[in-house]
């Protein structure tokens, strides 16, 4: 099954695929500065909380391999303005910050130890590719624990993009949908197009559409419609950010669904890595929700669709924990009550196959 890659560590820089291009042009530009890759963070050329992750990772060793200092202590000095800019980023996604910690944490155990300049150096990407594979293979183990969800045969509804391109992997939602897929599943998916940047048209849609999955593209407005007619049999969505008890961050217009599926009757469910758990929260009262420019909701590519009124654009949404049927993760799946499911997940020492 074709799978696109939306980022990759080359011997001439971080190489990501635009995704703001997509479907239309399929272009790569390759980073060699992590300021570069923080800004492309910034303005979603890469977006999806695993990939955005990955891309923190390879954003840090980057900054490290290229710093212009001369010693282990000119390095250490450098270091956390390297890591400031990448976290700056975007303050939703829970997987940045867990990245940026773990390049930290490395670093430190590097350098406390006084290695080499060019081994530390090496060992920070070496680090950051670490993550990339262990994202792989992370997707690959929430596809198999999803799939067991899935109906047999019906329509599943998802929202935004949860494929290849917001993981680095198969994905986490279409991961779920792929591996469903592959093993027989007679499924059809449903993909609201995801105002006002269009994720779901532009990108889940082109995802499914080269892997040869059926689906049917509809506006956001059409999923009470299809709800109500007994044409939903299952959603799958992914995550930014999962609260301590199960309150999950996704994006804007996920929270609608699932109170329309609550309604209907039809299963919920989430896929998400253990990484996107932010245990240090009790609710998703506390997940910071990020808005960005009305320019994306008054405006289409550049022309102006609104007159010059004031427009909101809150990226993200918080769905309740209540409304979750069922936290699909690395490890397994999580069911309420949350608090104590998420826990013992995020403590597991199961270690993830490497792809």
């Amino acid at each position: 099954m074709k799978v696109a890659q939306p980022i990759e560590w080359t011997a001439k820089g971080v190489v990501m695929l635009d995704q703001r291009r997509l479907p239309g042009e399929v272009i790569r530009h390759t980073y060699v500065d992590y300021r570069d890759v923080a800004g492309a963070i910034k303005d979603m050329v890469i977006r999806g909380a695993p990939a955005i992750g990955v891309a923190a990772a390879m954003g840090v060793a980057l900054g490290v391999e290229h710093s212009s200092a001369g010693s282990l202590e000119e390095l250490r000095a450098e270091f956390p303005a390297i890591c400031l800019t990448i976290a700056r980023t975007r303050p939703t996604a829970v997987d940045l910050f867990w990245a940026v910690e773990r390049m930290t944490r490395r670093f430190e155990q590097l350098s406390s130890g006084n290695s080499p300049l060019d081994a530390v150096r090496r060992a920070m990407v070496e680090e950051a590719c670490a993550i990339h594979a262990e994202k792989r293979a992370t997707d690959e183990a929430m596809g198999r624990f999803g799939a067991e969800l899935m109906p047999a045969a019906g329509k599943v509804m998802t929202q935004c993009n949860a494929g290849a391109l917001a993981t680095a992997g198969i994905g986490s939602a279409l991961g779920v949908i792929r591996v469903a897929v592959e093993q027989g599943h007679d499924l059809h998916v449903l993909v609201p197009e995801t105002r006002p940047y269009l994720q779901g048209a532009r990108l889940t849609a082109w995802e499914l559409h080269e892997g040869g999955i059926p689906l049917t593209l509809i506006t956001d407005n059409m999923v009470g419609h299809f709800m109500k007619s007994g044409s939903v049999d299952a959603v799958v969505v992914g995550a930014d950010r999962i609260a301590a008890n199960g309150d999950t961050a996704n994006k804007i217009g996920t929270y609608q669904i699932a109170v329309l599926a609550h309604e209907h009757g039809v299963p919920f469910y989430v896929a998400a890595p253990v990484s996107t758990f932010d245990l240090t929260i009790s609710s998703g009262e506390q997940i910071p929700i990020e808005e960005r420019a009305a320019e994306e909701v008054t405006h289409f590519r550049g022309v102006r669709i609104a007159p010059d009124v004031t427009a909101a654009n809150p990226a993200f949404d918080v769905t309740p924990a209540r409304l979750i049927s069922g936290i699909i993760c690395e490890r397994g799946v999580a069911r309420a009550p949350y608090a104590e499911s998420l826990r013992r997940l995020a403590d597991s020492d199961v270690a993830v196959p490497q792809a």
